[in-house]
């Protein structure tokens, strides 16, 4: 396994990230147990969590996700583990997190905190991120800025200094952000920069051959500032694996929750998948290895979250590391996805 830098932390994490928002729903604790200590054999030092999870969200399984793996965490030697949670914030719908949040405010926040470090049954998070923005953007499917939804928000500034807090207590080391926008991020750094206050090192958000849209300007404020990003959802919701190519009433989340991903709803998200796994296949290697080795091969992903509800699909997704796309692969997804923009931004 090979481990990078996150930012400008001293955390090396290892470039694929075990992602649990399946704990608790899809996946038992002995199953969640299971998975981290595969993981951990194979190299995985890096762990991704949220308060929220298991996804979808709902009121009779929220925050088992944590529990589970708090479960699995003590018995680890704590400082082998790179352990990341997110703090769920306003703008949506979910009054069952702390009967309801209406903002990522500093009561919101604390509250946040202290219920992850019970649960995780730790003193402190290696990373501990905004969900995603409070305030008004397109985020999970929506792709249009409408300045008419504008609404009042905590500012960026107030969120910084109540992060700042938790840092200086000890009870968060590093902070980062999720599904962010560029102005978002610039924000970030600039205000940490000019208060003195700490810095982002990294960003959640989704990539994969379906979703590219980080490479319109992302890209180049984390080259320039040094912000990683842990891409999520590098199988589009396993559309990338070609399972619902080979039969749509395949056993898997699109099925299970149907209509929750927006996202992957969109016209061209069948064709495209289909295009790919047909690629794939032409060069003698399963579309899941295709999907993975791509987001693996890019130079703007720090770590790859990957997520499975099998450890067949886990022990997959890791081996795929070891299979690098060669460059006529590389340039034929390229023009395919000429030809597929991004169909589920």
């Amino acid at each position: 396994m090979e481990y990078r830098k996150l930012g400008k932390s001293d955390l090396n994490v290892s470039a694929i990230c075990l992602g649990t928002m399946t704990y608790g729903d899809q996946n038992t604790e002995a199953e969640g147990h299971e998975q981290m200590d595969y993981a951990l054999a194979q190299g995985i030092n890096f762990i991704d969590t949220a308060e929220m999870y298991p996804v979808p969200p709902k009121a009779e399984t929220v925050t088992r996700t944590e529990t589970i793996i708090g479960s699995w965490l003590k018995k680890q030697a704590r400082d082998k583990v790179i352990l990341a949670s997110k703090v769920a914030g306003g703008n949506r719908k979910m009054e069952w997190i702390r009967s309801g949040p209406k903002a990522v405010d500093r009561a919101n926040v604390r509250a946040a905190i202290e219920g992850s470090l019970k649960r995780l049954q730790t003193d402190y998070l290696d990373l501990y991120q905004i969900h995603w923005p409070e305030r008004n953007v397109p985020i999970f499917g929506q792709y249009q800025f409408d300045p008419g939804k504008e609404k009042e928000w905590v500012s960026i500034h107030n969120q910084l200094e109540t992060l700042a807090e938790l840092v200086k207590e000890g009870k968060v080391r590093y902070i980062g952000v999720s599904n962010e926008q560029p102005w978002g991020v610039m924000e970030f750094i600039r205000l940490s920069n000019q208060y003195n206050l700490p810095r982002i090192a990294s960003i959640q958000n989704s990539y994969s051959l379906l979703n590219r849209g980080f490479e319109f300007g992302m890209t180049e404020i984390v080259y320039r500032e040094q912000v990683s990003l842990t891409a999520y959802s590098p199988l589009a919701f396993g559309h990338l694996t070609g399972k619902y190519i080979d039969n749509p009433q395949a056993q898997g989340r699109v099925n299970l929750f149907p209509g929750y991903a927006q996202r992957y709803t969109k016209p061209n998200v069948a064709p495209a998948s289909a295009a790919y796994a047909e690629l794939a296949r032409k060069h003698g290697l399963t579309p899941t290895e295709l999907a993975l080795g791509f987001v693996y091969s890019r130079w703007f992903v720090t770590s790859t979250i990957i997520g499975a509800t099998s450890m067949s699909q886990l022990q997959e997704n890791i081996a795929a590391w070891q299979k690098p796309l060669n460059e006529e692969i590389l340039q034929e997804i390229e023009a395919i996805h000429l030809r597929y923009m991004n169909p589920a931004p």
